[in-house]
């Protein structure tokens, strides 16, 4: 019973902010965010209420399933976007964008917090230094698309935004895999070329090897089912599927195998638009069934915000300067790499706005730089900080960079009561 009352008050609470944060013209995301606060144990839970919010962060980890599986069908929906006719127009331009971009934030944020290193040995560690210009390159693909999905954007930026956001974690993950093995080496010493090198490529070789078989399968099964209430169950039995083996870790000749949940599920997604005929359709379908997926994913991610960070101002300055110098990295690297490759002018200016949101893969690489011993505490309590500051303010930024390039239109938040909206919906649906 208390399970599903908090579930229910995080979802009202959600729902209702939303509200609010229509009238202040703020994304559906931040209202999520902030219902989360409240709803987490630095604010109701506080009150030690069964049922009316989190109360410790030990109680929100035991609903740790529910982001895993918004997760995978949010990366779902991103590699939906990866399909053959859209690539051969963006392909390029998005390969180049997304791994210049992420390398050069990373080496920016690199060379600054390094320089206060040495201003500060004491208080921010060589090793802290590189991990956390490695995390800077990792973006929230969940807000981005919430935002898009939100406001219906649609545009040049809107086309080579989410494939940008897919690529940018992959290579994320890869550049963070090579700064902790070298963090590990300034610590203990010794260099593993193995954790270094192999681990991170085998990670993401393998997670879309094994996202294309599922794929693959997917589409096969989904082939002999006509209903479309059958079709959604198979969709979704899939994506649960994928994300549970994509969870699987193990060892082979002293080998530490594992697979990102992300880049599995955007490879099933990939697979699935371009081998499936009816995949539009059906993806319309998954994203309503998905809403209250997300709206909990978001209510729970800001319960899990570390607000005690706050309490110690050394964290803060640091935080301030990594927000500082990624959110610089970001903008001159889209914006520097855009133009290299003759994008759109609104591509040029906005995108890099769009690409600050920052959440779950951080915060997972953040969770393993704890590893590191008392080193990878100071990443864990930064990353904490700056994802509280650019989940809060970055779902905005994202709308008004897409407000100014055109892609969202004042109507583009569209509300279920109007005639004029859903007559024309319900004609569609008789049709088909």
């Amino acid at each position: 019973m208390q399970a599903l009352l908090s579930l229910s008050v995080c979802l009202f609470a959600g729902l209702m902010l939303s509200r609010l944060a229509k009238l202040v013209k703020l994304p559906a995301v931040t209202a999520y965010l902030v219902a989360g606060i409240i709803a987490g144990p630095y604010v109701l839970g506080a009150l030690n209420v069964p049922g009316l919010g989190f109360t410790s962060m030990e109680d929100i980890k035991t609903y740790e399933i529910i982001p895993d599986v918004a997760l995978g069908f949010i990366a779902f929906s991103i590699g939906n976007e990866f399909r053959l006719s859209q690539l051969k127009a963006t392909g390029k331009q998005a390969t180049v964008i997304g791994i210049f971009q992420a390398v050069f934030t990373t080496l920016l944020v690199d060379a600054a917090l390094i320089g206060l290193h040495f201003l500060i040995p004491d208080k921010l560690p060589l090793p802290s230094a590189i991990v956390l210009g490695a995390v800077a390159s990792a973006t929230a693909p969940a807000a981005t698309l919430m935002v898009v999905k939100q406001y219906k954007a649609k545009g040049p930026l809107t086309d080579i935004l989410l494939p940008i956001v897919a690529l940018d974690d992959a290579v994320g993950l890869m550049l963070f895999a090579v700064s902790f093995g070298v963090a590990k080496a300034l610590i203990h010493g010794q260099v593993d070329i193995i954790s270094v090198v192999l681990e991170p490529i085998l990670e993401v070789v393998l997670s879309l090897a094994l996202g294309f078989i599922m794929g693959a399968l997917f589409t096969f099964f989904e082939k002999f089912f006509h209903s479309r209430s059958k079709r959604l169950a198979m969709s979704v039995t899939f994506v649960f599927l994928t994300v549970a083996l994509s969870m699987m870790e193990f060892e082979i000749g002293g080998v530490h195998i594992a697979f990102s949940s992300l880049l599995v599920c955007m490879m099933l997604g990939t697979v699935f638009c371009n081998m499936c005929d009816f995949s539009e359709e059906l993806m319309d379908r998954v994203d309503r069934w998905t809403a209250p997926l997300f709206i909990l994913f978001f209510v729970i991610s800001g319960a899990e915000l570390e607000l005690s960070t706050f309490k110690d101002l050394l964290v803060v300055c640091i935080g301030v300067a990594y927000i500082l110098f990624r959110s610089i990295g970001k903008y001159l690297g889209a914006r520097f790499s855009a133009k290299a490759v003759k994008c759109d002018d609104h591509i040029v200016k906005y995108l890099g706005i769009t690409l600050l949101p920052q959440a779950g893969v951080a915060l997972g690489m953040a969770l393993k730089a704890e590893t590191l011993g008392e080193e990878g505490v100071i990443v864990t309590n930064i990353i904490l900080f700056s994802v509280l500051i650019y989940e809060l303010v970055g779902p905005f930024l994202t709308k008004v960079a897409l407000t100014k390039a055109g892609e969202i239109k004042p109507d583009g938040a569209v509300s279920a009561r109007r005639p004029d909206v859903i007559e024309p919906e319900l004609r569609k649906n008789k049709q088909k």
